[in-house]
């Protein structure tokens, strides 16, 4: 369960679901290594928020970046347009919230990462993260998000320099 929370979490972080990604070549456009992600809709577990949280992306025009760093580190940048439209599966009630970032991961070669976002995001924590960083489960923030996590995903610290804009539970209940 806590390496779902984290993958979801850091995937969440930058406007993306890890795990349900692919990337397609770069469009016209946006510029040499800059590849649109395909993002397909996802479901999150009950035990997040108490019922389960259809994920959709009515607005998918999110680019990724990847560059490896002089001492072997991959960077990868995110930057783009990206909505997300969280429906509550009992209920049937909606929110869609902007969550286009921008932000960067850095997967160091020992497999740690570290990630930092701007702007608006989405938040994915289990129970226990959610508690540890004093965040809710799942939420839209607004400003700057830090975070690192060991190789074997746990995250070790998360900090949020700005506000939370939607408690996604709340709203949705």
């Amino acid at each position: 369960m806590r390496r779902l929370g984290v993958i979801v979490a850091l995937g969440a972080l930058l406007g993306l679901s890890a795990g349900v990604v692919t990337a397609t070549p770069a469009l016209a456009g946006r510029g040499h290594g800059w590849e649109l992600v395909q993002a397909k809709p996802f479901t999150v577990p009950k035990f997040f928020c108490g019922f389960k949280i259809r994920v959709t992306f009515p607005v998918n025009k999110e680019y990724t970046k990847l560059f490896k760093a002089s001492d072997g580190s991959m960077i990868t940048l995110v930057s783009g347009s990206l909505r997300f439209t969280f429906t509550n599966l009992s209920t049937g009630k909606a929110v869609t919230e902007n969550v286009s970032g921008p932000g960067k991961i850095i997967t160091h070669t020992d497999g740690s990462a570290t990630f930092a976002s701007k702007g608006r995001n989405a938040e994915f924590f289990t129970p226990a993260q959610a508690k540890r960083f004093g965040l809710p489960m799942v939420s839209v923030t607004a400003g700057a998000l830090t975070g690192t996590v060991t190789a074997d995903g746990r995250e070790t610290s998360v900090t949020l320099k700005g506000h939370i804009l939607v408690d996604v539970c709340a709203a949705l209940t």
